[in-house]
């Protein structure tokens, strides 16, 4: 596909940059346009269950994650009604057995660098930096793209236009004509710490802490030298913008009534991040045309199934596969590729907002949740996430090479 004209991916993040080296694995060529003037990833940890790093080894980059990440030993789950922990999943080396792919927590930061270094050396991916998307019009075969680049005003012929912007998608809202994003009623706290000082106990496992309208995660990042800390408050958002500074004293306040096990954990960092979390609803038309979605621009979800990373990652992968063919209808493989992800998008969407509810029950219905998750056990919550860990990208991810490798080589693994 040589000669064939570009796809021009707006955001390079972790679903735009796996998108690009999904569709060079497929011989597509692409141009990925972003704003800001440096590669950089918001927030902190992410999770990366199996059916993600399923992908991301298939694309040659699981040595580079695990130079950074952590395979943890437990899930370990408590109740604030409890006051500690009601049950505990194995995850580790049982998990890559039962799925094949391993269960990673990596800062965000280290899986962009892994993916921003194959793209940079792949002949197919071509990344702009400091270049803003601001409209795209259909022509016959093709999508004319206008772009303020750091020295001026830029056209580009593209095959197709990829928005894979995030959260706040510009693609989403001003191609498209989709939803806004609309904050969730729900606040996240995030901070990251040295592993030094947390209590062993909690050092290689991934907590969560279930109590009245909020909840807290942790894991391990950076190969086990800091941890990760994510707590979650239901509340309104009255300040400006949608990430601030906060203080201890006030994660502190926001959790004044959970047990002193979780809130030492919560008095460890001097500093927070305060994030508004918003989502959007899916049920819209991710593609027009030769413009498609893929990720938080097409279903930004709330963190609560630990999947909105792991969904872009499988959209990247879905969008290679049904653009594989170079013969290939872009309208209709955009289409099919809608079609293909959207009911799972969704279904991941209403999982995050049901386990929001679980997370949160009061004390009066928290006592029969926890009175469950004992009596099912860590089996049984094992096998809930088999729809999601099990699901694997189409054989045309992991197998077609395409016509050009990068110089990293983008072979199949394993």
């Amino acid at each position: 596909m040589a000669d064939a004209l570009p796809l021009v991916i707006a955001g390079a993040g972790i679903g735009g940059l796996t998108a690009a080296l999904a569709l060079s694995r497929a011989g597509r060529r692409t141009i990925v346009l972003e704003q800001a003037d440096r590669l950089a990833e918001v927030g902190a940890g992410i999770q990366l269950s199996p059916n993600a790093s399923r992908i991301l080894d298939a694309l040659d980059l699981g040595l580079a994650l695990d130079r950074h990440a952590v395979t943890p030993d437990w899930l370990k789950v408590h109740s604030v009604r409890a006051g500690g922990e009601v049950l505990r999943m194995p995850l580790g080396r049982g998990i890559e057995q039962r799925y094949g792919a391993p269960y990673r927590v990596i800062h965000r930061a280290d899986l962009l660098d892994a993916l921003a270094t194959a793209a940079q050396t792949d002949r197919n991916v071509e990344i702009r930096l400091g270049t803003r998307l601001r409209r795209a019009e259909a022509a016959p075969g093709r999508i004319s793209i206008e772009a303020r680049t750091p020295t001026g005003p830029a056209t580009i012929e593209a095959a197709a236009l990829i928005g894979a912007d995030g959260v706040r998608s510009r693609v989403r809202t001003h191609v498209l004509g989709g939803p806004l994003a609309r904050y969730s009623g729900r606040t996240a706290y995030r901070a990251v710490v040295p592993i030094g000082q947390i209590p062993a106990e909690h050092r290689r496992s991934t907590g969560l802490w279930m109590g009245p309208h909020g909840h807290l995660v942790h894991y391990p990042l950076h190969g086990g030298e800091t941890f990760n800390l994510v707590a979650v408050i239901e509340s309104d958002w009255e300040d400006d913008g949608w990430s601030v500074p906060a203080t201890r004293r006030e994660v502190l306040d926001a959790f004044a009534s959970w047990p002193q096990a979780a809130r030492d954990l919560l008095a460890l960092p001097q500093d927070w991040t305060k994030w508004a979390l918003c989502g959007v609803d899916p049920d819209f038309a991710w593609v027009g045309g030769h413009v498609a979605v893929l990720g938080d621009a097409a279903h930004a979800m709330l963190p609560f199934a630990a999947q909105g990373g792991a969904m872009a990652i499988e959209d990247a992968a879905v969008l290679a596969a049904h653009l594989a063919d170079p013969a290939a209808d872009i309208a209709m493989a955009l289409a099919a590729y809608e079609a293909e992800r959207k009911p799972r998008a969704k279904a991941v969407v209403e999982l995050a907002r049901t386990n929001g509810r679980i997370y949160h029950l009061p004390d009066a219905l928290a006592f029969l949740r926890d009175a469950g998750m004992r009596i099912a056990g860590a089996d049984r919550l094992a096998a809930r996430q088999d729809w999601i860990w099990r699901w694997r990208p189409p054989a045309e991810t992991l197998s077609k090479s395409g016509g050009a490798k990068s110089a990293g080589g983008l072979r199949r693994s394993g």
